[in-house]
């Protein structure tokens, strides 16, 4: 420090009023008029908008600034008790630079003055400018050096302070830079003992542990909205220590290691990490905590991104957590909640991909829930979204349609194609797209325009929302009252659909080929897409690897077939030899609707020649005999085709030479 201070000094800034700071501040400003003896003359420059309590701050900082370690200690304490949650306080000591002064006090090898510094930026902290100021003093590296220090009352402040300043991505980054996750995760290895112990009969000691471990785990539930901070939390074996933790009958403990844990949750080792350790029957059981419904969110979002595993989803239903999350979508209490609504939403949706959790929620009547919710227009978009979602795999069962039916969702469903948000967009098509598999429920599609308002997604940017939107149009257009018509009417429709086929997603183009298939069997439609160019744009995919875009890309080249020269024109370009070689695959999808191509396209010569050159028989041959009608048919009329053009071959070649053919022998005999 420059100056000292004496005792009377001390005394002096620790029973200073308020008004008495601002005379002498005025003092110490270059507009005070030197030597004058007149008080009158100084007050009135103060300025009336800012309130004595920020000269008395700026006079506590510049103490700190000067004094020695016991006045700056006092200064300190003194600044801790004004609140610094104010704005103008804050302003106060940036405005004089006393949060450089705060962030160099965490270099002093006096405890005393970093606790108070500490004390003091735990609260300043919690401004997002003040933050950003921290992480860009290098206050991070101080901060995480400070946490090896023993002192637990220390070590507690520079979690909290990390906890608040962390929730900058600058900051984030230098916690894990300055090595300063091991150091947390190392704060979390704590007796178990401690944890299933009740407040009251720990001793000051005990607490004080279980305090630390709370900040830390504080520290990382904000430091791990980082993906690489945390695939470093794993390496330091922070996977046993969170399900230790989740263990606790202390909340306090529980909800950040919830919080972390669903933050983590999005990685799949992760969420295979969670499955090992047995956590799922600890989130499960936080999932009715009532009385504190951000742990319950943190748990429904745990769920929702771990559920896409089988085993999870499994769990989830056999510790009982399905009826849980419906009782909070039920809950009137919970509606304003939309966090914990989107997070028990999102469950739902991804458990109910396995059909025995579909029959529990039949049980307690979750569909009529989700229709519920649909029908609020105040709903935000994220758990409308997971609604739909939730929706789409339960309609998946056909008494489930008509719930839905009776419930009156389908035109609430139509009524969503009209959003703009992206998630949502890719869902509805996927849940329409089970409802008109059902003859009345597309009645009600129809009559909404839905066909349209589904064709017209075809148009948006994301790949997804074009997949599912071509997806869903299968069904559409199968059941549709006069589905040639319908799809006509569509200005440039036909054009839309098969210039997606430049798409550079396999997903996308697989999808557009199923729904071309399906549009090719109106003639009036197949001659339409021919001339905008759809048999040379099916042929330059037939190289593709992607196993759903082969069987696809299969039958509508199938149903393509029939219209003039399609047929020909096919063999012309290329694309026997490739779709000959989709009969190896081990895909009985592939198989199907390649022996399908094959027997329509084995209706040209010239393409009954290729076919045999490129050695299609022995597949034919072993496929014939397959179990699938569909399979074996096609098979059996594709040999057939090539089997009649190799005896006319044999025929014309005996009689050019004049011989006559064997069946005309038989005859004679």
């Amino acid at each position: 420090m420059a100056a000292e201070l004496s005792s009377s000094n001390i005394a002096e800034v620790k029973n200073m009023g308020p008004r008495e700071v601002i005379i002498e501040e005025m003092d110490d400003s270059p507009d005070s008029s030197v030597g004058s003896s007149d008080s009158e003359d100084r007050v009135p420059l103060a300025r009336p908008d800012i309130p004595p309590e920020y000269w008395h701050i700026q006079k506590l900082v510049k103490y700190m600034k000067s004094g020695n370690q016991t006045a700056t200690v006092v200064a300190l304490c003194c600044l801790k008790d004004h609140d610094l949650s104010n704005e103008i306080n804050q302003m106060a000591i940036m405005d004089i630079g006393g949060l450089e002064v705060l962030v160099n006090l965490l270099e002093t090898a006096d405890i005393k003055c970093k606790l108070g510094a500490l004390s003091v930026l735990t609260e300043l902290s919690l401004n997002l400018e003040i933050r950003r100021s921290i992480a860009d003093l290098g206050g991070i590296a101080l901060l995480v050096s400070n946490l090896g220090l023993p002192a637990r009352d220390l070590q507690i402040l520079v979690s909290e302070t990390i906890f608040n300043v962390a929730q900058v991505r600058k900051a984030r980054k230098h916690v894990r830079k300055f090595d300063g996750i091991p150091k947390l995760v190392d704060l979390l290895d704590i007796n178990e003992a401690y944890l299933i112990t009740k407040w009251d009969d720990l001793d000051v000691d005990e607490k004080e542990l279980v305090n630390t471990a709370i900040s830390a785990m504080r520290a990382l539930w904000t430091v791990s909205t980082s993906r690489k901070n945390v695939l470093v939390m794993m390496k330091c074996g922070i996977i046993p220590l969170l399900a230790r933790l989740l263990r606790s009958i202390h909340m306090n403990v529980v909800i950040p290691t919830v919080g972390t844990i669903a933050q983590c949750a999005s990685e799949e080792s992760y969420q295979l990490a969670i499955e090992t350790e047995g956590m799922i029957k600890d989130i499960v059981k936080h999932l009715s905590a009532v009385d504190y419904p951000q742990l319950r969110q943190q748990c429904a979002a745990t769920i929702f991104r771990c559920a896409e595993s089988p085993v999870t989803r499994d769990s989830v239903r056999h510790f009982g957590g399905l009826d849980p999350l419906v009782v909070i979508i039920k809950d009137p209490n919970c509606r304003p909640d939309k966090p914990l609504l989107a997070a028990a939403t999102g469950a739902i949706w991804k458990t109910a991909i396995t059909p025995e959790n579909v029959e529990r929620f039949d049980q307690i009547k979750t569909v009529d829930a989700l229709v519920q919710l649909l029908a609020n227009p105040d709903e935000t978009e994220e758990v409308l979204s997971n609604v739909v979602g939730a929706l789409s795999e339960c309609l998946k069962f056909e008494h489930n349609r008509e719930v839905l039916k009776r419930a009156g969702g389908i035109p609430y469903l139509v009524n969503l194609l009209n959003y703009t948000y992206t998630p949502l967009l890719e869902n509805v098509p996927m849940v329409l797209r089970e409802c008109a598999k059902d003859f009345d429920s597309m009645r009600v599609i129809e009559e909404l325009d839905g066909v349209r308002l589904i064709w017209s997604l075809l148009k948006n940017e994301s790949t997804s929302v074009q997949a599912n939107a071509a997806w869903s149009l299968v069904p559409c257009v199968k059941h549709a009252r006069d589905s040639g018509e319908m799809v006509r009417c569509f200005v440039g429709g036909l054009e839309l659909i098969v210039n997606l086929l430049k798409s550079p997603d396999a997903h996308v183009l697989a999808c557009v080929c199923a729904a071309l298939a399906e549009i090719a069997q109106d003639r009036e439609n197949l001659g339409i897409i021919t001339d905008h160019g759809v048999v040379p744009m099916l042929v330059n995919l037939v190289h593709s690897e992607h196993v759903e875009l082969r069987e696809h890309l299969a039958s509508a080249i199938a149903y393509c077939c029939s219209w003039r020269s399609n047929c020909k024109m096919f063999g012309r370009l290329g694309a026997i030899t490739p779709l000959v070689g989709y009969m190896a695959s081990n895909n009985s999808n592939v198989q199907r609707t390649t022996a399908l191509a094959l027997f329509h396209l084995s209706k040209n010569s010239f393409n009954c020649i290729t076919m045999h050159e490129s050695g299609v028989v022995p597949f034919l041959l072993k496929t014939v005999s397959s179990e699938d009608q569909t399979l074996q048919e096609a098979s059996a009329g594709c040999l057939g085709n090539i089997r009649r053009l190799a005896l006319e071959a044999e025929t014309y070649h005996l009689v050019t030479r004049g011989e006559k053919p064997e069946s005309s022998e038989e005859d004679d005999d």
